[in-house]
């Protein structure tokens, strides 16, 4: 072992020397489902799919917002694209690689909260293009999200506003049906924020007018100009929350199916060429002569399906009940029509349920038309591996590990007098091959089940014995005086949103109505009420600071819902509004200008400190920021709020806060080891570093920019800290990262809704057994892969042994995948 030790540090200094070994990543493929569609080429024929239904994806709670799954055959389609909605459609298993149409409601961040996400994930699985539909503001979101995506290279990204001509594809046809309300632009933004007042951002922020663009264009990955849809309207280019977009869909008619056991009894020439000419002309409901007798067409082909329709539309307050009403196209659909409306899906508040004219306008669809509400009435659980992971996690420590709850509104359903169906998550309603709900993907979530399955785990409750009777015999615990700080994990994954690990999210419980907040990936606000449930409103008023680390997604995309969020928080406990401290790379503002400008007004949530003004020795000229500065160390009992560049992309900064009682809480961000943060960390009581590799990937660690698990407990033991936890795991360690020998009594590992204080320090390294053998399969899975790893990098160390000096030749590293079959001798001495 010792042998193979050396041989492995060897190969890695020369891999280094060298530079990159690791194989480049072959260019992707095109899609499969693309692939089919290019050999069916334009010769496909309307209506050929045979299976076409909508799924719930968020059924519309607080905590998922409201998204809608259409699937068919050959094409799949999403409705709104809320924070989270990535996460779900991963971990249910929702094809997010399919998706070439994605259609948005409205321009507000509850419907494109998840869209930066999704379009880069998107560009990763190799979709060559996505059309996204719905409001004129998406071209400039899209231009605002490449300020920090930067080009959106290989997705061809589309805009086909409200206005354009109708779509149509294999599977329907879609209308957009813009609806504008009564209230008008300026109206619907003051009763959005009726606390607003003027002069609440800091004077650092240029006014809208300054940055509003006349630019009309969408670029395409390449920079290329695109050409703007035929017959769409360029007046609209700022933001407009008086507009919302519904859509009208319209399957294609299905030809009926030919019945062959039929043809047959009837003589006809079934299994020759001459049956063809009879199928296409019957499927057109055409009569045949055959050898002299006239045959009907329902003789032979079953009648054919007309195709039908379904409507997506979102009544946001009772200023749209009245243009939804009176909306010419809506009434075609009502009443006696060719075009029967086999559902409608309402994305509306109760309030909008319960007023009459809305009520009637449903009814007016028939007692046949179905009726799917999502609201924040929806009692539905939608992240259960969550759920899941964090009941058997419970089984181990009750407190650092509290089980989740769900924010549930207190409103209850109102009678109506249509078929009414409240959301589910998974919920389906199928409108091909026949109209039915189906319910048997509907998440069922039972703790008993999963408490069962974890105590018949190998192990696992002699180890948690094992746990509490040393805690028994250890010290007495510290007493309750040292519950804060109170550090909560939101998010501890990198990348992402993944079912198990969302992306990053620290809550610092400062004291009983003060927190921060260390980076806001998106979701957070999900993560926050599943944690919390009913007390979230408690929690966001106590919030005090936000801190970002730098511009990555995963970083900050949370940020702008937990602005809308706490404004609505701080309403329900009738407190006043005031702006958020935000501390930030100065970059962040010309995205949050851009959204601002352009589809939703935020700015005034915001009173931003620029993270550089944080750095030691920087003085601070501008009397505006000094005066946050003050706010900020005032207002959450912080003797230090400190700041220091690492190294990681441009701009990424870590955090350290010193309170005034001496706690010292040090947040790394995304990093490489930094010497920076070791000076800044000096005698941490905590330090939260990132761990995004195991060991024994430090080239790949370089390559991003990151840390392996030793590096980062190496950095903590540099600076001397008096705990360390690790975070920001790669999503390949979804439940827990591999082990290294430099783990000791001050390490510990951070879950998604671990809930840890000071007096919890000692405690937190004796949960690594019951860790383990909770998890004892996908550890041994991790260790498999990672001894073929090492196994590949021996063999191909010794080939370039064999070929000679490294030096004098190119390295091999595919040598050992083509070397001769070798000897039982040659084997042994290889070993």
């Amino acid at each position: 072992m010792w042998a193979l030790r050396s041989l492995l540090r060897t190969v890695a200094g020369r891999t280094m020397s060298q530079g990159p070994a690791r194989r480049q990543r072959p260019p992707k493929d095109p899609l499969r489902h693309l692939r089919t569609r290019e050999k069916r080429g334009a010769s496909w024929g309307p209506g050929s799919p045979n299976t076409v239904y909508l799924q719930v994806v968020a059924a519309g709670g607080r905590d998922a917002g409201a998204a809608l799954y259409v699937f068919s055959e050959y094409n799949r389609y999403l409705f709104n694209c809320g924070e989270g909605v990535q996460r779900l459609m991963q971990e249910h298993k929702l094809k997010v690689a399919r998706l070439d149409n994605i259609f948005l409601t409205r321009m507000h961040w509850s419907n494109v909260g998840g869209l930066c996400g999704m379009i880069l994930t998107l560009k990763e699985t190799g979709l060559p293009k996505c059309v996204l539909s719905g409001p004129p503001q998406l071209e400039k979101y899209l231009e605002a999200i490449k300020i920090f995506s930067g080009p959106l290279k290989g997705i061809d990204l589309a805009v086909r506003p409200h206005c354009a001509p109708e779509y149509k594809d294999e599977t329907m046809t879609v209308h957009q049906v813009p609806i504008y309300s009564e209230r008008g632009p300026g109206e619907q933004q003051l009763s959005q924020s009726p606390e607003r007042s003027l002069h609440r951002l800091s004077p650092e922020w240029p006014s809208d007018s300054g940055s509003a663009t006349n630019e009309q264009h969408l670029l395409d990955g390449n920079g290329i100009n695109k050409p703007r849809w035929k017959g769409v309207s360029q007046k609209r280019n700022g933001r407009d929350p008086s507009l919302v977009v519904a859509f009208v869909c319209k399957l294609h008619l299905k030809k009926g199916n030919f019945l062959v056991l039929k043809a047959k009894e009837l003589g006809l020439p079934v299994g020759t060429a001459a049956i063809a000419p009879i199928i296409a002309a019957v499927k057109d409901g055409k009569n045949v002569t055959y050898e002299g007798r006239e045959i009907l067409a329902e003789e032979l082909c079953t009648p054919p399906d007309p195709g039908p329709a379904f409507i997506v539309v979102e009544c946001p307050d009772e200023g749209f009940i009245q243009p939804i009403c009176d909306n010419a196209t809506f009434k075609r659909y009502q009443g006696e029509t060719d075009a029967p409306v086999a559902v409608v899906v309402h994305m509306a508040p109760e309030s909008v349920l319960l007023d009459s004219r809305y009520q009637q306008w449903m009814e007016r669809f028939g007692p046949d038309t179905q009726h799917l509400i999502l609201n924040e009435n929806c009692a539905s659980v939608h992240n259960l591996r969550s759920h899941k992971i964090q009941t058997q996690l419970n089984l181990i420590h009750p407190d650092i590990f509290p089980p989740l709850t769900s924010f549930h509104s207190k409103k209850e359903c109102p009678a109506l007098n249509v078929p009414t169906v409240q959301g589910e998550c998974l919920l389906k309603y199928q409108l091909r091959p026949r109209q039915e709900w189906q319910r048997d993907a509907i998440i069922t979530c039972n703790p008993d089940e999963f408490i069962a399955e974890a105590l018949e785990l190998p192990n696992f409750q002699e180890s948690v014995h094992e746990y509490r009777k040393s805690v028994q015999d250890g010290p007495a615990p510290t007493e309750k005086e040292n519950q804060f700080p109170e550090i909560v994990f939101l998010g501890t994954g990198s990348a992402i949103p993944m079912k198990i690990r969302n992306v990053s999210a620290t809550l610092i419980n400062i004291s009983p109505d003060k927190s921060v907040l260390l980076d806001c990936g998106e979701g957070t606000f999900g993560q926050l009420c599943r944690h919390y449930g009913d007390e979230v409103d408690r929690v966001l008023g106590t919030l005090a600071a936000v801190f970002v680390s730098h511009l990555h997604a995963d970083h900050h995309t949370g940020l702008l819902n937990i602005l809308l969020q706490r404004e609505r928080a701080l309403a329900s406990l009738g407190k006043p509004f005031h702006p958020l401290l935000v501390v930030a790379p100065t970059q962040l503002r010309p995205w949050l200008q851009q959204y601002h400008n352009q589809c939703q007004e935020v700015l005034h949530h915001i009173s931003m400190i620029p993270a550089k003004c944080l750095q030691k020795g920087v003085e601070v000229s501008d009397p505006t920021t000094e005066s946050l500065i003050s706010s900020l160390l005032e207002t959450c009992d912080l003797k230090e709020f400190q700041t220091c560049l690492v190294r990681h992309c441009k701009h990424a900064f870590g955090c350290a806060l010193v309170h005034t009682t001496d706690w010292k809480v040090v947040y790394s961000g995304d990093t490489m080891p930094c010497e920076a943060l070791v000076q800044m960390g000096k005698g941490a009581t905590l330090l939260i570093h990132e761990a995004t590799l195991e060991d024994g990937l430090e080239e790949e660690a370089v390559e991003k920019t990151h840390s392996t698990t030793s590096q980062a407990i190496g950095v903590g033991m540099r600076m001397n800290s008096g705990f360390i936890m690790l975070n920001h795991f790669s999503q390949r360690y979804a439940k827990i990262p591999l082990f290294s020998p430099d783990f000791n009594d001050k390490v510990g590992i951070a879950f998604d809704h671990m809930k840890v204080c000071l007096g919890d320090f000692p405690t937190v390294p004796k949960l690594i057994p019951p860790l383990k053998a909770l998890f004892a399969e996908d550890i041994e899975e991790m260790v498999e892969r990672k001894e073929k790893r090492e196994l590949r990098l021996v063999r191909a160390a010794l080939s370039q042994q064999l070929a000679g000096s490294p030096k004098d030749r190119e390295p091999l590293p595919k040598r050992a995948q083509v070397e001769e079959p070798q000897s039982p001798q040659s084997k042994k001495a290889r070993a």
